[in-house]
């Protein structure tokens, strides 16, 4: 399209440049930051976002969701309060205004995206959303897809590229792990079917995130050389660095954001019998929560070989939740206090683990060792670690 193809006297030009949909890839070399800040959340995440727009480049409310039907539905009330005020400021400092328009309905994503009149429909739809409401672009995630729904989504992206013009059009994908990581043995025969075209999306998106976070225990190889304490991160640098190589065979390293979490998971923890351990996730939840455990409780944290925070406790009797006020489980076990007794350990225990301002500082510095555009930190709610304003610069 020619709205965005550039000569290179053009690039030179543009450096002294804003249009209409701010300063794009050509236009803008600086290492950038950015953040989603979530509607179930939108008080506290915008009040703390507002206090730090210096700080980032971008901000992604979250968001807008496509319906079963199709259409695109704002949860957030993009045009009230807090957000209102919000953009407003964002505008003043020449921060982007990218919201986030979400789905995850494998079903409904294929459906919509296979049929021509409702691909057309859906792309015209949050182009006049971008337009109408005076975003600086949009942030296409849609997750969950299946490899069958691969080429219609790139047809989407095509043609939403070309509506767009001269905004943005920023796109959200899954990581992908290489597949020589993600297998002990052979790998099936369709280990390399993907739902995302790594080329289509590099040719239709002006930023590409990844979302390097929720690793788990998806790479068999880092899972092997921990085995012999528990290993569930958030996301280690050693793979989000594999991310980033496997992904910049196909898509420009100027267009890649790492993504980075703000939040930790807490799982129960099974030794088996003969080595390693089975994880069953609880739920996620903000560092307060984490917190509160360890104070209650006398635990001791540690960092883990990830980088992140960890701490564990005996799990003979359920935790309670994040949102419930019942008090977690009396008797304190801690991995840091006794690793010996972590390993030997042959009865569940809780552990939980999470991403505090030091470990997002590790991906921070390691994004910009990689030579990518920059970092999107997920989520901006007023609940991450209050130091991360401090990492990101």
């Amino acid at each position: 399209m020619q709205a965005k193809a550039w000569g290179a006297g053009a690039v030179l030009a543009a450096a002294f440049f804003v249009g209409a949909g701010g300063v794009h890839e050509a236009r803008a070399a600086a290492f950038e930051f950015s953040g989603w800040i979530p509607y179930w959340r939108e008080d506290a995440g915008v009040a703390d976002v507002k206090k730090n727009l210096d700080k980032l480049h971008e901000i992604n409310p979250f968001g807008y969701i496509v319906q079963t039907d199709g259409t695109v539905h704002d949860a957030m009330g993009i045009a009230d309060e807090p957000w209102r005020s919000l953009i407003a400021e964002a505008k003043k400092k020449k921060v982007r205004v990218v919201p986030t328009v979400m789905w995850s309905d494998t079903e409904a994503m294929h459906r919509i995206l296979s049929n021509q009149e409702t691909r057309i429909k859906l792309a015209e739809d949050i182009t006049a959303i971008a337009v109408n409401e005076g975003f600086d672009g949009i942030d296409i995630d849609f997750e969950g897809k299946r490899a069958e729904t691969k080429d219609y989504f790139s047809t989407f992206l095509k043609g939403l590229y070309q509506r767009m013009g001269k905004k943005w059009v920023m796109c959200t994908i899954e990581a992908r792990t290489p597949i020589s990581s993600r297998y002990e043995d052979t790998p099936p025969k369709d280990a390399g079917r993907y739902a995302n075209d790594f080329a289509a999306i590099n040719k239709y998106c002006d930023r590409v995130r990844i979302m390097t976070y929720d690793q788990g225990t998806i790479d068999v190889k880092l899972n092997a050389a921990a085995k012999s304490v528990p290993y569930v991160p958030i996301a280690d640098p050693r793979w989000i660095e594999k991310v980033v190589a496997e992904t910049a065979k196909s898509i420009k390293k100027s267009k890649i954001v790492v993504g980075v979490a703000s939040y930790g998971y807490e799982y129960e923890v099974t030794p088996l019998t003969q080595s390693g351990y089975r994880y069953a996730r609880q739920w996620s939840f903000n560092p307060g929560y984490a917190a509160e455990i360890i104070v209650k409780h006398g635990l001791v944290p540690q960092r883990s070989l990830s980088g992140e925070m960890t701490v564990s406790y005996l799990s003979a009797i359920k935790p309670a939740s994040p949102t419930s006020n019942t008090s977690p489980l009396p008797e304190p076990f801690s991995a840091a206090a006794a690793p010996a007794a972590v390993a030997a350990a042959t009865i569940p225990f809780n552990l939980l683990v999470w991403s505090d301002a030091t470990a997002i500082k590790q991906k921070v510095d390691l994004a910009r060792k990689l030579g990518v555009r920059g970092v999107a930190v997920f989520k901006l709610d007023g609940g991450q670690d209050p130091n991360l304003w401090s990492v990101l610069r």
